[in-house]
């Protein structure tokens, strides 16, 4: 498996200092020897999850990122509307590996489930954003609840 790390988490965070404690977490996990971050596309905790590792590896060149994405269409170019020199294309992800799990059979409102469960079937420890506390099902606290009977080292930033 080669110390691999998977990133889950709520789609919306309202912890302020969460950047600074995903920062802190995944350089730990690169001290200890941690090769590759993998990470959805669909929140909030995704998108600051790839920020912080994609800012890493400017320090730590050797770490690979891998995003795992459940539609081919999240691959498209998209149009850069903040560009002074008017609509430049540009692929959100060309910087960092993609990986896509054979969940085409898969109902779609349970292939990001899909995934998540197969990122953590694949990784050494969960950095998560997760209340645990919270009383209604979520996307999160089902991949934090599966981690967890898995036997996957966590460490929740919640």
């Amino acid at each position: 498996m080669g110390n691999k790390v998977a990133f889950i988490g709520h789609r919306h965070i309202f912890d302020k200092t969460l950047r600074d404690k995903l920062y802190k977490a995944a350089e730990q996990k690169i001290k200890n020897g941690c090769e590759c971050f993998t990470m959805g596309t669909r929140g909030d905790f995704d998108k600051e999850a790839l920020s912080v590792c994609r800012e890493l590896r400017k320090i730590y060149k050797d770490i690979k990122i891998e995003v795992v994405i459940t539609s081919f269409a999240q691959l498209k170019p998209i149009i850069d509307h903040d560009e002074i020199f008017g609509d430049e294309k540009h692929i959100p992800y060309e910087d960092v590996q993609t990986t896509m799990y054979e969940i085409e059979e898969t109902h779609f409102k349970r292939k990001i489930t899909e995934s998540n469960n197969q990122m953590i079937n694949n990784c050494d420890t969960l950095i998560c954003y997760v209340d645990t506390n919270y009383k209604y099902a979520s996307g999160a606290k089902t991949a934090y609840n599966y981690a967890k009977k898995k036997g996957i080292r966590i460490v929740n930033l919640f």
